[in-house]
C-alpha cells in the first residue's frame, strides 16, 4: 500500500483519494497544538455555511477536562479542495489571517464547535475585550491544588477581579513566556509556602497533558461545493442536535459573496430586538420565512426536500420577512399592547401574523378588529398548545385566505380552524405564575396594559414594561414571601416593580399606601391590604387574585371570547 504526503506533511495511503468527481478520505492523527496552529496560520478554516458556534460554558469546561484525562472527543471531518470557499474571518472573536499566498485552505465540515473553544481559549491574549460582554467565556482556568480527582477542575472567570492565584490560564499553556509568568506570580503571591512546588508541577502536568494530546482527523480530498455540504449536513444530524434553520441554511449555501440563511435571519432579529423588542428565538424567525415564501410545512418537513424548494428564492424570501416581520411587531406593539417577544403567548402567533402582514401590508380596519380578536382568543384558549404539522398546515392556510380575502369570519365557522372563534373556549385565570404558560403570558399582557404606571413612595413615576425590559425576571416580584403558603405562586403574589436595595415588595407598597401619591391602581383593594397589613398573607393573596381574575374576565367578555366556566385554573406548561 503506498502513502502519498500532501504540504502539509499529512501522510495517508494513496488509494484513499477519491477520483474524478468522486470525494477520497484520508484519515490521520494530529497533535492537537499542531492542528491548531493551521487555524493560526489561515490554513485551517471555518465556512460560511457552518452553524454559529453555540456550545454552552459547561460543554466548554468538559473538552478541556476530557483533554486532560486523555479521553476521546471525536474527530475532526475537514475537507481540503483548491476551491476558495467563503469563510469566517474570526474563530471565537480572534482574527484569522488569510489563506497564504499560493497555498489552498482545509476547511471544517464537523468539530466547529470543539475548534472555536479550543482555538480560542488557548490563543486568547490575557487582557479582556471590555467592549465584549461574553468575551469571559473564552477565558478558561484550570483550578490547581483541588483534590477531588473525579469533579471537573476547569471553570470560567466571570468577575472583574483577578482570578485566584491558584486558577492557572489555560491560554499559557502553549506559550512559554506566558507559563513562566503565570508561575512567578504564583511564586510572588505565595512567598515561601511548600505548596508552590507542587502547585508548579501539577500546572507542568497539566500543560504537557495539553500540549501533546493527539487529536483524530478525517480529510475529504476532492469533491465539489454541493458535496462537502451534504456531507456536513448528514453528519451534524446525528449526536447534538441542529435545528431546522441552521440544516436548511447550510443545504442551500451556494458562495459567491451571498449571506447564507441563517445569518441572514440572524440579521433581521438583531435588529428588531435593536429596536426594543427584544429577542425572537431563531426558529421562529425561520419558520416566518419559510410561511412567506409560500410554504406550508413549516415544523415538520423533510429539511433536503424543503432546501431543494427553496432554491433560489431564499434572498427574495430574506427580503419580504424582513419587512412583514417589522410590521407585525409593529401591530403587536402599538395595536396590541405586546411590548417584548418573550412575552407573546405563541411564536407561531409571530409567524403567522408575519405572513399576514406580507400578504397583507395595509389591512383593512375589520381585519384589523378580526386580528386583534384572534390574537387574544387563541392566547386565552391554548390554540398553539402542542402544535402538530397538521394544525400547523391549516392555520397557515386559514391566514393566508383571511389575508388574501378569500374567507370572511363568518365563514370559517364551524370549520373549527382558527378563526372559529365559537370552538374556542378561553382558559380561566391561572393559578400560578410561570412564565413557560402561554396563559399566564397573555395574563401579563392584560396587567401591563391594565396598570401601566408605577409610582415609587418619593412621587416618581415609571413604566412597568421598562421595569420589565431593565430587569428581566426579577422585574416579577413577590409580595409575600412566608414560606409554606398555599397559594404563595399565584400571580396575584407578584407585582412588576423597579428593584430597590433593602426594600422588599411588602415594604414597597406600605411605603407608597403611606405616601401622597397613594397607593393608586393596582388591583389590590383595600379589605386585601389590609389583610396583608395584618398579616393574614394567604387571605390577601386570595382576596386580590379574586380581583384579578373579575376584572380580567371582564376584558375578555369585551373581546367577545368565551369566558371561562371557572374563575381559577391550572396554569398549563404549553410554550417551547
Amino acid at each position: 500500500m503506498a502513502d502519498r504526503q500532501d504540504e502539509q506533511g499529512l501522510n495517508g495511503p494513496e488509494e484513499y483519494a477519491g477520483s474524478a468527481n468522486e470525494i477520497g478520505v484520508r484519515p490521520d492523527v494530529n497533535l492537537l497544538e499542531t492542528f491548531l496552529e493551521n487555524v493560526r496560520k489561515g490554513q485551517l478554516r471555518v465556512p460560511k455555511f457552518q452553524r454559529p458556534f453555540v456550545w454552552r460554558p459547561d460543554q466548554m469546561l468538559d473538552l478541556f477536562d476530557s483533554i486532560e484525562r486523555g479521553y476521546p472527543i471525536g474527530s475532526m471531518l475537514l475537507w481540503e479542495t483548491p476551491a476558495a470557499l467563503e469563510s469566517l474571518e474570526h474563530v471565537g472573536g480572534l482574527a484569522i489571517p488569510d489563506v497564504p499566498p499560493g497555498q489552498s485552505a482545509t476547511y471544517i465540515l464537523d468539530g466547529h464547535q470543539r475548534l472555536s473553544t479550543l482555538y480560542a481559549s488557548l490563543y486568547r491574549p490575557a487582557a479582556s475585550d471590555p467592549s465584549d460582554s461574553t468575551d469571559w467565556i473564552w477565558h478558561i482556568y484550570r483550578a490547581l491544588g483541588q483534590r477531588d480527582s473525579r469533579a471537573n477542575r476547569y471553570v470560567h472567570w466571570k468577575h472583574p477581579s483577578t482570578p485566584p492565584a491558584h486558577y492557572l490560564p489555560i491560554r499559557s499553556v502553549l506559550r512559554t513566556l506566558d507559563f513562566l509568568a503565570y508561575a512567578r506570580n504564583l511564586a510572588k503571591t505565595m512567598g515561601d509556602d511548600p505548596f508552590y512546588d507542587e502547585l508548579i508541577e501539577e500546572a507542568e502536568q497539566v500543560a504537557q497533558r495539553i500540549k501533546s494530546y493527539k487529536v483524530s482527523v478525517v480529510t475529504l480530498l476532492g469533491g465539489n461545493l454541493a458535496q462537502a455540504v451534504e456531507v456536513f449536513s448528514r453528519v451534524n444530524s446525528k449526536g447534538q442536535s441542529m435545528s431546522p434553520d441552521q440544516m436548511v441554511s447550510a443545504l442551500t449555501y451556494k458562495g459567491s459573496g451571498e449571506e447564507s440563511l441563517a445569518n441572514s435571519i440572524a440579521a433581521i432579529l438583531d435588529r428588531v430586538a435593536a429596536e426594543g423588542f427584544g429577542e425572537i428565538n431563531s426558529t421562529t424567525g425561520f419558520r416566518a420565512l419559510l410561511a412567506v415564501a409560500g410554504e406550508e410545512e413549516v415544523t415538520g418537513a423533510r429539511w433536503d426536500v424543503l432546501a431543494r424548494r427553496m432554491e433560489g428564492k431564499v434572498s427574495q424570501a430574506v427580503q419580504d420577512t424582513d419587512v412583514a416581520l417589522s410590521r407585525a411587531v409593529a401591530f403587536l406593539r402599538d395595536d396590541l399592547g405586546v411590548p417584548l417577544a418573550r412575552l407573546i403567548p405563541y411564536n407561531n402567533q409571530l409567524m403567522l401574523l408575519t405572513l399576514f402582514f406580507h400578504l397583507r401590508p395595509e389591512p383593512s380596519a375589520e381585519q384589523v378588529e378580526v386580528l386583534t380578536r384572534w390574537f387574544w382568543i387563541t392566547a386565552w384558549s391554548g390554540r398553539f398548545a402542542s402544535v402538530n404539522s397538521t394544525t400547523s398546515r391549516q392555520s397557515i392556510q386559514d391566514m393566508r385566505a383571511f389575508a388574501d380575502g378569500e374567507k370572511s369570519l363568518p365563514e370559517f365557522a364551524g370549520t373549527q380552524g382558527m378563526f372559529d372563534f365559537a370552538d374556542q373556549r378561553a382558559r380561566p385565570y391561572p393559578d400560578r405564575f410561570d412564565l413557560r404558560s402561554a396563559r399566564v403570558r397573555a395574563y401579563l399582557l392584560w396587567e401591563l396594559t391594565e396598570f401601566p404606571l408605577r409610582t415609587t413612595p418619593g412621587g416618581r413615576q415609571y413604566s412597568a414594561v421598562e421595569a420589565i425590559r431593565r430587569l428581566d425576571s426579577a422585574a416579577f416580584r413577590r409580595i409575600s414571601n412566608k414560606t409554606g403558603l398555599p397559594n404563595g405562586s399565584n400571580p396575584a403574589n407578584r407585582l412588576v416593580l423597579e428593584v430597590n436595595p433593602g426594600l422588599t415588595a411588602r415594604s414597597y407598597l406600605h411605603d407608597l399606601r403611606h405616601s401622597p401619591s397613594g397607593l393608586g391602581d393596582l388591583g389590590i383593594p383595600d379589605m386585601a391590604f389590609d389583610l396583608l397589613a395584618a398579616g393574614d398573607d394567604e387571605r390577601f393573596i386570595d382576596l386580590r387574585a379574586a380581583e384579578l381574575a373579575r376584572r380580567e374576565r371582564r376584558f375578555i367578555e369585551s373581546v367577545g371570547a368565551i369566558v371561562p366556566r371557572t374563575y381559577t385554573g391550572e396554569a398549563e406548561i404549553d410554550t417551547e
